[in-house]
């Protein structure tokens, strides 16, 4: 499959290391640093996600032209991922989030960002390139990965999503405060529980499936979904297509860190709704998948081969 993901983009950049005594300056650890690394995030991580399923993911986002700009271009290459629709604004920050951890866990984060909406000339740009590579190219589904961080504009998003529902391409939306009521007529919409009720204003409680269904049914008849797909952390995921709601509760594993599984749940949820796979299996494969990949330390695409073993032991 070809999946066009729109979105921001990030380095998620992590040191390990070990602490060993408090600082006299403050009463915080010290950590001596023992190894660093960088790695793809946010709709970086979607792509990735998707090319680990088999994909072909064509990513269109905004970087900065600095020094983190330039690590993110090395590590899409060094990921066999094309470059040609990130461009550059040199008035933008590349997003960074710099991770600390010892002993597998995280002491600290700092995130260097730029979050306001990107100018009318780069949004132009921008829709301008997305139009002609979906014009001449078949595509199977276009993901939108909304980390608030100013890439999806009302315009961008309202301008792609008519083409596509002009060219019967479907799309799914992983959402964010900001833009959550510019999101409609979309097929697939993800947002996790807390996104959904900060984006509604509604005072839900998480563990109350009963209110979540009457909420979601109210708020898909307005911005016309297909599909809601809502996942509740550790009590697994809940999904309506306004005929029938289906939830699966997440399976017990080890949680090593939670960070990326938003971008697993949503790379895996579209391939399968593209493929017209039954709601059930679209469900039940996206919230294994995500619980996999918190298996893992830090921001890591899923495990073709692992999810396929999952699947296989489920009665689906």
């Amino acid at each position: 499959m070809r999946v066009v993901v729109i979105g921001d983009v990030m380095v998620d950049s992590y040191m390990w290391g070990k602490v060993e005594r408090m600082s006299p300056e403050a009463p915080v650890p010290i950590v001596s640093i023992t190894e660093r690394e960088d790695r793809l995030g946010g709709a970086a991580n979607v792509s990735l996600n998707l090319q680990a399923l088999g994909a072909t993911p064509i990513l269109f986002s905004v970087i900065g032209g600095d020094n983190t700009g330039k690590k993110f271009r090395k590590l899409l290459e060094k990921r066999n991922l094309t470059c040609e629709g990130v461009f550059i604004d040199q008035q933008r920050n590349t997003t960074v989030k710099s991770r600390i951890i010892s002993n597998g866990q995280h002491i600290a984060r700092v995130d260097e960002e730029t979050t306001n909406y990107i100018d009318a000339e780069m949004e132009i740009t921008l829709i301008a390139s997305i139009k002609k590579l979906i014009e001449n190219n078949p595509v199977d589904v276009i993901i939108f990965v909304d980390y608030d961080k100013g890439l999806i504009t009302p315009t961008l998003f309202s301008t792609i999503n008519e083409l596509a529902q002009q060219k019967g391409i479907p799309t799914a939306v992983d959402p964010k405060k900001r833009n959550f009521f510019n999101y409609k007529n979309v097929t697939l919409f993800k947002p996790n529980f807390t996104e959904f009720m900060n984006g509604t204003g509604l005072p839900l409680v998480k563990g109350d499936l009963e209110a979540l269904k009457v909420a979601a049914h109210k708020f898909k008849l307005k911005q016309n979904f297909e599909f809601i797909f809502i996942t509740l952390s550790e009590l697994g995921v809940f999904i309506s297509n306004g005929v029938k709601e289906q939830y699966f509760p997440v399976v017990i594993r080890y949680i090593a860190d939670v960070s990326g599984a938003g971008d697993t749940v949503i790379s895996v949820a579209s391939l399968a709704m593209a493929a017209k796979l039954h709601p059930k299996t679209m469900a039940l494969m996206s919230n294994l998948a995500g619980g996999l990949v918190c298996e893992k330390l830090g921001v890591v695409p899923i495990d073709k081969k692992q999810l396929t073993k999952e699947m296989r032991s489920q009665k689906i």
